[in-house]
């Protein structure tokens, strides 16, 4: 018989497929539980190694300042941070980082895990308190941050925010909340708070203003005043004064140019106290320590490792990346014509002691290390990459010279990544760094352009410098525009009020627009205008002569009370505008000694005659007549002045009688007549 057979008679013979896919599976699912814990440990170690570096550092020090900040907080100002940490009243933990390099509440989190010690632990960058988180103790750290944003300018400093942020802190927590609120409202009503520091421009322009004020305000007081208080006394309108000239003009002679003199040297003396500032910036002085610790510490890394990475900052390279740098570094360093290669990862950084220079940073990392080859600075928090070659016989215009943006600057992928991709772009770095030709001569770059000096930068230059200067001569310049700009206003204040105020007539103009039989408004006003007048040019003259004083002291002593004469008589208004005209004529030079007889208002006589006054006499009078009189004397009737109410000639009058004979004898009338009152 043959040997039975069933569908199942094979079933359990092993079968070859199967058991080599079964075997595969277990050696992969071996080799990825092997892997993924080596490879999350590798993650884990470089996310924690900022925080463990810190923690580390707190241990030995509650209050740690980097040392990539010394232009803005130098690494000396960790005991003024000590003593305002210890007056929270709970243990308080410090971290003053680069504001790129600080993680915010999470790494104060990672830190304090790391730690293990409960306390306020706050966070500061190189201007402001930035986060700040209590672990199990109380104390409103929330509130003590939006305070100090709210209620200090951004250039307060860290120093002063941390102070701010102290204070709050141990006002206690109703307090505090209550004054984060008020901040934050003043905050949106009134915006930021006023800048505590001024600029170099700002210092330009007190140094201009200041030079202007010196020359400008004095020079605007000699143009000025003289001018002015002459102005306000000629003005039309203007009362009469009995003030002498030698008198009114003193105090332009010798206590004005004093004046002037005495506001120059006040402005000179208060310019520096109010103009106080000197410094631009509320960061102290960096120390020389202070300017080289980093530089020590991360020449003392690449004495030990080739490749330092700041341990400051998020880790870019993990293990498998670094060891695939070392050995790449290795191999070009035993390449023909090759030579040690130096990475730096390390944050370049405007506060730092290079001000952000990388050749800078790389040239001095390379003195103080001692020793030539390739150095490349790569900037962990925004990834750019440059690579500088002291005395290694390499081609600098090789691939080496020729690196892609993508590499050098990186892009959109390299961005987006939290490592910028460092490690693939270093490799690329020293693949291109292979592949340079060799040369028999070293190249060495020249010596870089110095940073700013940064003990001085702040510095603001002195108040009488730079911009003083010209400050000066434009200050002489606004002073004659400022006069010319006051003349012209109370040149079109002057017309204006001439339109109230008229000045007297001309001297040629009076024998034709002189009335013969002139109302009594006519006169007041007549007489108001030639007082006024006689006034202002009394007063403005250097010297009065003998005859315009005694003209001049006969006119008021008919006008006691200025120009106030709406209550004087006819014939005392009259003598008034004959005196007030031979005054003025007398200051302008003018020697004429009589006025026209047949009207004196006719203004100065040119010879004497013997004229008929009445159109019904033949009689004639010997008068003083103007050239207008003389030339046509068959008028001199109709010419002849008569006085209001009832139309009398006026030398029938006592006072003017003495008229014709000359102002003297007028004078000398008005005299006795006073003596009799």
């Amino acid at each position: 018989m043959g040997k039975a057979t069933t569908p199942y008679a094979d079933s359990n013979r092993p079968r070859p497929r199967l058991g080599r896919l079964l075997l595969l599976c277990a050696l992969l699912l071996t080799a990825f539980a092997t892997a993924a814990p080596a490879q999350a440990a590798d993650s884990a170690d470089t996310a924690d190694t900022q925080a463990a570096y810190l923690a580390e550092q707190l241990r030995t020090n509650p209050v740690y300042i980097t040392d990539q900040l010394p232009r803005e907080i130098p690494k000396s100002t960790t005991p003024a941070f000590t003593q305002l940490a210890k007056r929270t009243g709970v243990p308080t933990y410090v971290l003053v980082l680069p504001m790129e390099a600080a993680g915010g509440e999470a790494l104060l989190g990672a830190v304090h895990d790391r730690l293990g010690k409960n306390g306020l632990y706050v966070l500061i960058d190189d201007s402001s308190v930035t986060d700040a988180t209590a672990y199990g103790v109380t104390a409103p750290a929330r509130d003590a941050v939006t305070t100090t944003q709210y209620e200090l300018p951004f250039d307060a400093g860290p120093l002063r925010s941390f102070e701010r942020f102290v204070d709050v802190i141990a006002e206690g927590g109703e307090k505090a909340a209550a004054r984060a609120e008020a901040a934050r409202e003043k905050y949106d009503s009134d915006g930021e708070p006023a800048d505590l520091y001024i600029g170099p421009s700002d210092r330009d322009n007190q140094s201009f203003l200041t030079g202007m004020a010196m020359t400008g305000v004095p020079l605007a007081m000699l143009l000025l005043a003289p001018y002015v208080r002459r102005w306000w006394r000629r003005r039309p309108g203007a009362p009469v004064t009995l003030k002498k000239p030698q008198q009114s003009r003193r105090w332009t002679r010798w206590i004005l140019p004093v004046a002037a003199l005495a506001t120059a040297a006040a402005i000179t003396a208060t310019a520096p106290h109010v103009f106080d500032q000197t410094t631009s910036s509320a960061s102290p002085r960096p120390r020389a320590i202070d300017l080289n610790a980093r530089l020590d510490r991360v020449a003392e890394g690449l004495a030990q490792d080739p490749i330092y990475q700041d341990p400051e900052s998020p880790r870019a390279l993990d293990k498998t990346q670094l060891a695939q740098l070392h050995a790449r570094i290795e191999k070009f360093q035993s390449s023909k014509g090759g030579g040690p290669v130096f990475m730096t990862l390390v944050p370049q950084l405007y506060e730092d002691e290079s001000e952000g220079d990388e050749e800078y940073f790389a040239y001095t990392v390379h003195d103080k290390l001692g020793k030539d080859g390739v150095y490349i600075v790569a900037d962990p928090l925004d990834g750019y990459i440059n690579v500088f070659n002291y005395g290694l016989g390499l081609d600098s215009y090789g691939p080496l010279n020729d690196l892609p943006d993508s590499v050098t600057y990186g892009d959109e992928q390299s961005d987006a990544a939290d490592d910028h991709l460092l490690g693939e772009r270093l490799t690329t770095v020293m693949t291109a760094l292979d592949k340079t030709e060799r040369t028999d001569e070293p190249t060495t770059p020249g010596e870089p352009y110095p940073p700013t000096d940064p003990i001085t930068e702040d510095e603001l230059q002195p108040l009488f410098y730079g911009d003083f200067w010209p400050g000066l001569f434009i200050g002489a310049l606004m002073a004659g525009a400022v006069f010319g700009l006051v003349a012209a206003v109370l040149g079109i204040v002057r017309k204006s009020l001439l339109r109230r105020n008229p000045d007297p007539l001309q001297t040629s103009t009076l024998p034709t627009a002189s009335p013969a039989m002139p109302t009594q408004d006519y006169l007041r006003d007549t007489a108001r205008t030639e007082l006024r007048a006689m006034a202002r040019e009394f007063g403005a003259g250097e010297a009065a002569d003998t005859r315009a004083r005694n003209r001049y002291d006969a006119t008021m002593l008919l006008a006691p009370d200025g120009d106030a004469v709406d209550d004087l008589p006819p014939p005392t208004l009259t003598a008034i505008i004959i005196l007030a005209r031979a005054t003025r004529a007398a200051l302008a030079g003018d020697d004429s000694t009589q006025c026209c007889g047949v009207n004196p208002l006719h203004g100065p006589a040119k010879t004497s005659r013997h004229v008929r006054t009445s159109s019904v006499e033949t009689r004639r009078r010997m008068l003083p007549v103007c050239e207008v009189c003389l030339d046509d004397p068959h008028k001199i009737p109709a010419r002849l002045l008569k006085l209001p109410p009832n139309g009398r000639p006026y030398y029938e009058d006592e006072l003017l009688s003495e008229a014709p004979k000359g102002f003297s004898k007028l004078v000398r009338k008005v005299r006795e007549a006073a003596h009799v009152q």
